[in-house]
């Protein structure tokens, strides 16, 4: 186990993991379950044998670092392969769970040069195979990591299933990109949503308390906006939209446009992956998606 700085991460980290896979522990001397899965990694690392490396992180002396990568909660573990973040976790698991991600990532043995980078998907999952589609995105998002596609629908299906920390690990290395990958943005706005109403103990989903400030005035944009967010946090996608086009409909440039820059959001999420056609043809649309869309139109153009 080795403490890691800004001044040695790339030799310590970066460096190390072009060789042997790097396992960064973002901890902190204040955070009790840090104090619980410390020692179960050090105790991992010496029974893995040279499988892995071990490293760890102060995430409050070395804050830089933790915001590179993203870091919103300790502990939070993070597996460096190739050079380039892959996987992590967060929270103080148990030593089966953390073995069993560690076996997923690592050579068995020590085939130390083994290459995450080989991993072949032979055949597309089943479109009613859930738990295949995930695990072959996955795989891809490991064999190619700037395969934006992949990362979009790895990542979209894992707020879908309700695993926000797992999908945050697996946004931390594009969250550089989302000023210039608009579908990272729109992810990074559903997981917006999703911490305004984790933040918020009294907002449990229900939208009453909004509609009465709403009956009030119907130009308190704030709060309409705040029922989108509670909506579109609950995945109720039509109903958030809908409650935007009617701050739309008031005001198109509010707050910069956050009306229409989050229901454009809402549809790069609701649609569906791309279905391949002959060669001529016109994929079929999402009938949600087609609707919203020309309702977006008409109220902008309005």
């Amino acid at each position: 186990m080795i403490n890691v700085t800004a001044e040695n991460f790339d030799d310590e980290v970066v460096a190390a993991s072009l060789h042997t896979p790097v396992l960064i522990d973002f901890w902190a001397p204040w955070c009790g379950p840090c104090k619980v899965i410390g020692p179960l990694l050090e105790k991992i690392e010496t029974d893995y044998a040279g499988r892995f490396k071990l490293i760890k992180i102060d995430s409050d002396q070395e804050q830089e670092l933790g915001q590179a990568f993203g870091i919103r909660s300790i502990p939070t573990c993070v597996l460096m392969m190739d050079g380039k973040p892959v996987d992590g976790f967060m929270g103080a698991l148990p030593e089966s769970q953390i073995k069993e991600f560690l076996d997923k990532h690592l050579p068995a043995g020590d085939v130390l040069e083994a290459e995450v980078t080989s991993v072949e998907i032979s055949d597309a999952p089943a479109a009613d195979d859930p738990v295949a589609i995930e695990e072959a995105l996955h795989q891809t998002v490991l064999k190619n990591p700037d395969d934006e596609e992949a990362r979009f629908e790895y990542i979209k299906l894992l707020l879908k299933e309700g695993r926000d920390d797992d999908a945050k690990v697996a946004f931390a290395p594009v969250i550089a990109k989302t000023a210039l990958v608009r579908r990272f943005d729109s992810l990074q706005r559903w997981m917006n949503a999703i911490d305004f109403v984790a933040d918020r103990e009294d907002l449990t989903g229900a939208t009453s308390s909004f509609d009465e400030k709403i009956a009030l005035n119907k130009r308190d944009f704030d709060t309409r906006f705040a029922k989108a967010q509670t909506l579109m946090a609950a995945q109720d996608w039509t109903g958030a939209m809908d409650e935007l086009l009617e701050i739309l409909m008031r005001d198109k440039s509010w707050a910069d446009e956050l009306a229409r820059k989050t229901f454009i959001a809402i549809l790069d999420i609701i649609e569906p992956p791309a279905i391949k056609v002959a060669d001529g043809q016109i994929p079929p649309a999402d009938p949600t998606v087609a609707t919203y869309r020309r309702r977006l139109s008409s109220v902008i153009l309005s």
